[in-house]
């Protein structure tokens, strides 16, 4: 069984009002994609990272790459107009077997836990499926300007990255979306939609994806203090 990661990396920025999409900013002298990417190249059980990307930052991913010696990247493909069609585009490109392991996970999640990657990895080799989450703490509420109701936590999670799946599990689950022209916010989604079970494992609260300045800032600070 060969385990395939998948970085999909076609994010444009403009949440955080930057010219240079926000997985490419450097920290410490290194883009913030490079720490990601680290994670998956040193883990043991990975056997190849694909990156899926809009194609004028091809050069500047071949040339990280070699900066940091990802030996593990087998491909760079073009991205596409949703985060489904990037994902999809990489799936396309690679020949697995059917029970080998797709990894999804998110270029701006540069401080994924190396044991929950692991235990994600052996949930899904078991399950068929695995998404990482964790559970909601907070009060959670609905309404716009004002509170209408207020929402039960107690089996309510938020959904991170890594998710990983049978290649047949998940490839059957992005061409029915595909024939229906279905978007989903993510690849479990998909792949709980098609009728297959998802199994939860608990992430963790530094596994944040990085979608504002202030999460640039936490990331910074965490990095600036390891």
């Amino acid at each position: 069984m060969k385990t395939f990661a998948i970085i999909p990396s076609g994010g444009t920025g403009n949440r955080i009002g930057t010219d240079l999409p926000k997985q490419y900013l450097q920290f410490n002298g290194k883009e913030l994609i490079a720490y990601t990417i680290d994670i998956f190249q040193k883990c043991e059980l990975i056997d190849e990272i694909i990156l899926s990307a809009r194609k004028d930052y091809f050069n500047l991913l071949d040339s990280i790459k070699n900066n940091y010696s990802f030996s593990k990247i087998s491909k760079i493909v073009e991205g596409g107009e949703e985060r489904q069609h990037s994902v999809f585009n990489a799936l396309k490109s690679i020949n697995p077997n059917d029970d080998d392991l797709i990894i999804v996970h998110d270029a701006v999640r540069p401080l994924l836990p190396h044991d929950i990657l692991i235990k994600a990895i052996e949930t899904a080799k078991i399950s068929g499926s695995a998404v990482v989450a964790i559970k909601a703490k907070d009060t959670l509420v609905k309404g716009l300007d004002s509170v209408i109701s207020y929402i039960d936590r107690q089996d309510v999670f938020y959904v991170q990255t890594p998710q990983i799946f049978h290649f047949r599990i998940l490839m059957d689950a992005f061409i029915k979306a595909e024939k229906e022209k279905f978007i989903g916010t993510d690849e479990s989604m998909l792949v709980q939609r098609a009728g297959n079970k998802v199994k939860i494992v608990r992430g963790s609260s530094f596994n944040f994806k990085i979608t504002t300045e202030e999460d640039l800032f936490i990331f910074d600070n965490i990095i600036q203090n390891r």
